[in-house]
C-alpha cells in the first residue's frame, strides 16, 4: 500500500470507524464479499438507498457528521451520507475520502427554495474511493424512492467511473449543474462548510436553521419526501 494512502483509512475526529454499530453495518452491506470494487459497491447501495435523504437534518455539529449518529438517525443529508460511506468504506480497508462542489438545483421544492433562500448547494458532499490505482467519485444523496418520486434516474456506482448527479431528469429538464468544486478532504472540513454556508445563505439564516433544530422543529415541520417539485 502507498504509504500516501495511509491518512484515507484511519479514523479522524468525525469519522468513527471504530464505533460497534458502524462496523456491524459495514459487515452486514459487504457479507462476504472480498473484491474491493464489489465491496464499494454494495456499500455505496447500502448507504444511497438505507438512509433516507433529509436537506433538513441537523449540520452544526461533528457529531451530526459521525457515521454512528446518521446510522442511528437514518436519515441526512448528501455531506452525512458520504461521511458514512467515507467511513464504511475505511472499515473495509477501502482508501476513501470525501469531495466537495457546489451545484445548481433546478428541480427542487418550493419549501427547500424557501427554506434556502437560493437553488445553489454549496458544499454538496460524495465520496471518493481509491480502487485499482485511481481515485472515483460515488454520490450517495438521494434515495431511490426519491428519485422515482422526483423523476430523476437514481444514481448508479460500478466503482469504475465517477458517479455525479445526472444534468437532466427523465424529462429532459434541467436538474444539477456543477458550478464549482472545492477539493478533496480526509476529514469533514465543518468549519469551511459553515463558513462558506454563512457567506452564501446569509449568517442570520444559517442561525435561524441552528435555532429550528435546536427547537426540534425540523422533524415537525418538513417531510421532503412529500414536497412537490418545481422547475427552476
Amino acid at each position: 500500500m502507498d504509504l500516501s494512502l495511509d491518512r484515507y483509512l484511519c479514523p479522524t475526529a468525525i469519522l468513527d470507524m471504530h464505533h460497534p454499530a458502524v462496523i456491524r453495518f459495514a459487515g452486514a452491506a459487504v457479507g462476504s464479499i472480498e473484491d474491493p470494487v464489489d465491496r464499494a459497491i454494495a456499500l455505496y447501495h447500502a448507504v444511497r438507498d438505507g438512509i433516507r435523504y433529509d436537506p433538513y437534518a441537523p449540520f452544526y455539529q461533528p457529531e451530526h457528521y459521525r457515521a454512528s449518529y446518521v446510522l442511528e438517525r437514518g436519515r441526512s443529508f448528501c455531506i452525512p451520507k458520504a461521511a458514512l460511506l467515507c467511513t464504511l468504506a475505511r472499515v473495509c480497508g477501502i482508501p476513501s475520502r470525501l469531495g466537495f462542489g457546489t451545484v445548481r438545483n433546478h428541480l427542487t421544492t418550493k419549501q427547500l427554495l424557501d427554506y434556502m433562500g437560493s437553488d445553489l448547494f454549496v458544499y454538496h458532499g460524495f465520496t471518493e474511493f481509491y480502487l485499482e490505482g485511481k481515485w472515483v467519485k460515488a454520490t450517495p444523496a438521494f434515495n431511490r424512492e426519491l428519485c422515482v418520486r422526483h423523476q430523476v434516474p437514481p444514481m448508479e456506482f460500478n466503482g469504475r467511473e465517477d458517479s455525479l448527479f445526472h444534468p437532466f431528469n427523465l424529462r429532459n429538464q434541467k436538474y444539477m449543474e456543477y458550478v464549482a468544486y472545492h477539493g478533496s478532504y480526509d476529514d469533514v472540513p465543518l468549519a469551511d462548510i459553515i463558513e462558506a454556508w454563512r457567506h452564501t445563505y446569509g449568517v442570520e439564516r444559517v442561525q435561524s436553521w441552528i435555532d429550528m433544530m435546536e427547537r426540534g422543529e425540523d422533524i415537525r415541520t418538513h417531510n421532503f419526501a412529500s414536497e412537490e417539485v418545481i422547475a427552476g
